[in-house]
């Protein structure tokens, strides 16, 4: 399965608001190596998600919770396709925080992803493209 059906086959997946979980965000952590009844799926998820994805999808992934991990793996590219991985910076460009999703498509300002994490659920929304730390394209893990 491609990375971008993988990645839609999700859509929709949302956090429970409460004291409750929802399992399928666990078991992306779980699946990637980190044990899931630990967490919480308020917990930042969204490079959680893209491991998952990539993963299942027989792709390169970083097996890191941060989503500037993804700025080590794959190879950069100004030409993006669906389904490349799209690395934003969150608070200041320089922080350490960020997000991580798969790009769709993109406009003159702003670039469409489907991610995790994104109002709390697998959806498409649209970021700044002055947000863009890079694009990167991943590499597909062979046997």
């Amino acid at each position: 399965m491609s990375i971008i059906s993988t990645a839609l086959s999700e859509y929709g997946v949302k956090e429970i608001i409460g004291s409750n979980d929802n399992l399928r965000i666990l078991k992306y952590f779980d699946e990637i190596g980190f044990n899931g009844s630990k967490l919480h799926d308020e917990t930042a998820w969204c490079s959680a998600f893209a491991n998952w994805v990539a993963k299942t999808s027989g792709y390169e992934y970083t097996k890191q919770l941060t989503a500037r991990s993804w700025l080590s793996v794959g190879e950069s590219t100004n030409t993006p396709k669906v389904g490349d991985v799209v690395v934003f910076w969150r608070e200041s460009p320089k922080s350490w925080k960020g997000h991580v999703g798969f790009f769709i498509k993109q406009t003159k300002n702003y670039v469409y992803v489907l991610g995790g994490n994104q109002r709390n659920m697998v959806c498409i929304k649209a970021y700044a493209k002055s947000r863009v730390l890079d694009y990167k394209k991943l590499r597909k893990i062979t046997d």
